[in-house]
């Protein structure tokens, strides 16, 4: 079954015939993680770096944001089993889409909060496709652990 993650938002999968996909990720960041032993993964698109920003969006929604979100992500796959040494994570996004002369870099600063948080609680991080200035769509077959790739004018490519 196809789950589609919408813009902040998340969702967390044990069935080996579900799909997690969340589309048209510009500024914002798309975070696969996968535990290939149990088949558990997740799939989270954050918005922006950090919580504080606005407190009540975070209250109400924390998976708009890295900081809230990403803990969140890892948090739920354990509760299914995965053990964080054996997690593959995968981080797509970032771009500067909306902001052409840069005046937010909500793309860069969304880069760097999800770094900052895998430095600070030892995640190490698989392929990304992080930065530029192009869209992108990424998908996880909870099957196989297939994370593929679609970026704005070109093909799908795994990740």
């Amino acid at each position: 079954m196809k789950l589609t993650v919408g813009v902040a938002d998340m969702k967390i999968s044990n069935r080996p015939d579900d799909i997690l996909i969340t589309y048209s990720l510009g500024s914002c960041i798309g975070i696969v993680v996968f535990d290939p032993v149990v088949v558990v993964g997740g799939l989270l698109h954050l918005m922006l770096p950090e919580a504080s920003l606005s407190a009540d969006k975070a209250a109400k929604n924390p998976y708009m944001f890295a900081d809230t979100g990403i803990p969140l992500l890892f948090k739920d796959c354990y509760r299914l089993g995965a053990v964080k040494e054996r997690l593959i994570v995968k981080a797509v996004g970032g771009a500067q889409v909306l902001d052409p002369n840069g005046m937010f870099n909500i793309g860069k600063r969304n880069i760097l909060a999800m770094r900052k948080l895998f430095w600070q609680n030892g995640v190490t991080m698989g392929a990304t496709a992080l930065g530029g200035t192009v869209n992108r769509t990424i998908s996880l077959e909870m099957g196989t652990g297939t994370v593929l790739l679609k970026t704005s004018g070109e093909g799908v490519v795994s990740l």
